[in-house]
């Protein structure tokens, strides 16, 4: 069968399965659509949380982003990671204790201010809709080319399939999709890579080969890999082109964001104790590790046989997956120099945006592009980096049925965090606004009803900025996550450590982070405040994916300063702090 039957038959599959769980788990009340009614097992909250966790970001974004920034990429698998780590161990147990149903209903009461909540529900919102416009852009690049449609299009069959999940289920039917998810993505994503390290290293285990020599050869993949980068007037692999400062601050944006996450912070209100919290974390971790430690192996083997593939190669020449991920407008060529061969060098070839097709065919038979697109370099090579662990398989000429699986896998991973995000935002309006500020005498069934609403307009807010995302995946993934660190982390962590932190200074804090962040990064990643810039015009060197580290120490300044000067927080507060920070038996 081809690629395309196969991706139907394995994807439908899935996707039946999803609708299957939600239709068996769906939620009756607003505890089992907030917190699966807190009685997930912690096996079962540890995969949910992995799946939640390795959104289209880790799986389809981050192997390619490694692929093309080489040691530059390395500060996603730190960052992410070690963020994971922090969150586990710092915040998630004291969380638990509390037991409430969301972040901002922590924040609200521990401040005991509706202000705070409602500060902490607007930076839920901006952190998840820029999260979630990520993994709707996951889907429609995998939907692009699998289903052969329309980008847009894949967008909007993602938005349809998370609204019947997610609006019906709630957190009960998502937790236990997530489960499945996560199954489907590990296996989709460590099949290949298993393949691929036979065939190139002859060692079977992704995270050996990436530092065992090639087949046949005394030269160990790495080194050939700087070779032909080099060579061909690319940095070496293993070398960066990031100063030490902006690779601190991202790394940091992105572990004290992921401890600020409020769609992973919610999965351990789902364990029926404090211990199951603690136990589902560190299977989480586990089931994290696998993915994380082969992605690397994954972003150099597919570096390595896409040039080996393309490059200096007469497109007439090159294998079928060229031209099928050129028609997706994913991947283009423009023959610069009228030799009917593929030159890949340094250099962009098209906008940001990418190529824009023309009508009709070169002389080789590939799709014209604009003119006026191309730059004045050598390259004539577009790769959307988002598209390379998709087609990994497909380059190093894997099974059809391996290169449906993956695309199955890269749907999981988009989907399972999306859902998560989505209920964020859900739960946000319809709990910590409309019931604990609004309406706080409308009846569960009521708030149940609007929070399905609230789910069903997310889902389309998030499937525009699918369709419209400021940049590809991992990039837009990374921005929430300074979002995270210059909003959340800050409140939450002296929430919990500091006794004498108050309403004012928490407010105050969180205002002044989420503002300059937000400012920093539509200034200087999306221009839309004074026009376009370049690198050279960051503060301090910092790039927009590393200015949470930036909002997250203004926040905790702010936050300190004004503390000391307002009133202390009530007693009680007090005695709930030293209530979550003590340790219990269960």
């Amino acid at each position: 069968m081809d690629v395309q039957i196969w991706t139907y038959l394995i994807v439908g599959v899935t996707f039946a399965i999803y609708i299957g769980i939600a239709v068996w788990a769906r939620a009756s009340s607003t505890k089992e659509f907030y917190v699966a009614g807190g009685h997930v097992p912690p096996l079962a909250n540890g995969m949910a949380t992995a799946a939640d966790w390795m959104s289209a970001a880790s799986f389809l974004s981050m192997a390619g982003l490694i692929a093309f920034s080489g040691y530059d990429g390395s500060v996603y698998l730190m960052g992410w990671t070690g963020g994971y780590v922090l969150l586990a161990l710092l915040l998630a147990p004291y969380l638990r204790k509390f037991g409430k149903f969301t972040v901002p209903d922590f924040i609200g009461d521990r401040y005991y201010s509706n202000v705070a909540r409602t500060v902490a529900v607007i930076s839920a919102l901006f952190v998840s809709f820029t999260y979630v416009a990520g993994q709707m852009r996951g889907v429609g690049v995998v939907f692009s080319r699998f289903l052969e449609t329309d980008i847009n299009n894949g967008v909007y069959i993602g938005m349809g399939i998370v609204f019947i999940y997610a609006v019906l289920g709630g957190m009960k039917g998502i937790t236990y999709t997530q489960v499945a998810q996560y199954c489907i993505l590990i296996f989709a994503f460590m099949v290949p890579a298993i393949f691929i390290s036979i065939q190139l290293t002859g060692n079977p285990i992704p995270q050996l080969g990436f530092g065992s020599d090639m087949v046949g050869t005394d030269v160990s993949l790495l080194d050939k890999l700087d070779g032909l980068m080099t060579e061909l007037g690319f940095t070496a692999f293993t070398d960066g082109n990031k100063s030490t400062i902006d690779i601190f601050f991202i790394t940091a944006a992105l572990m004290v964001g992921t401890a600020g996450l409020p769609h992973v912070i919610v999965r351990f209100f789902t364990v029926p104790r404090v211990k199951d919290a603690r136990l589902s974390a560190g299977y989480a971790l586990v089931f994290i590790a696998i993915l994380y430690t082969t992605a690397p192996a994954v972003a150099a083997f597919a570096r390595t046989n896409l040039m080996d593939s393309v490059n200096d190669k007469r497109y007439t020449e090159i294998p079928e997956w060229f031209s099928t991920w050129e028609e997706a407008g994913l991947l283009a060529w423009g023959d610069k120099n009228g030799d009917g061969k593929i030159q890949y060098r340094p250099g962009s070839v098209f906008t940001e945006k990418g190529p824009v097709f023309s009508e009709g065919l070169g002389a080789s038979g590939e799709r014209l592009i604009s003119n006026e697109l191309l730059m004045d370099n050598e390259n004539e090579l577009f790769i959307d980096r988002d598209i390379m662990v998709l087609a990994n398989p497909e380059i190093a000429n894997l099974p059809n049925w391996v290169v449906a699986l993956v695309a199955a896998g890269g749907l999981a991973a988009a989907l399972s965090t999306a859902a998560g995000l989505l209920l964020v935002i859900s739960t946000s309006v319809s709990h910590d606004l409309v019931k604990k500020q609004w309406l706080p005498n409308l009846s569960e069934k009521g708030e149940l009803l609007i929070a399905r609403g609230a789910a069903m307009l997310a889902v389309i807010v998030a499937g525009y900025f699918g369709i419209n995302p400021p940049d590809f995946v991992a990039a837009v993934v990374a921005l929430a996550f300074g979002l995270a660190a210059a909003s959340f982390f800050p409140a939450i962590f002296l929430g919990i450590f500091y006794k004498r932190m108050n309403k004012q200074g928490a407010i105050a804090g969180m205002v002044t982070g989420l503002g300059i962040t937000i400012f920093y990064m539509m200034r200087y990643k999306l221009g839309w405040i004074g026009g376009p810039t370049t690198s050279d015009d960051w503060w301090f060197g910092i790039s927009p994916e590393g200015f949470g580290t930036i909002g997250m120490i203004i926040n905790f300044i702010v936050a300190l300063v004004v503390c000391h000067f307002t009133p202390a927080p009530p007693k009680e507060i007090g005695e709930m702090v030293e209530n979550i920070r003590v340790p219990v038996k269960n």
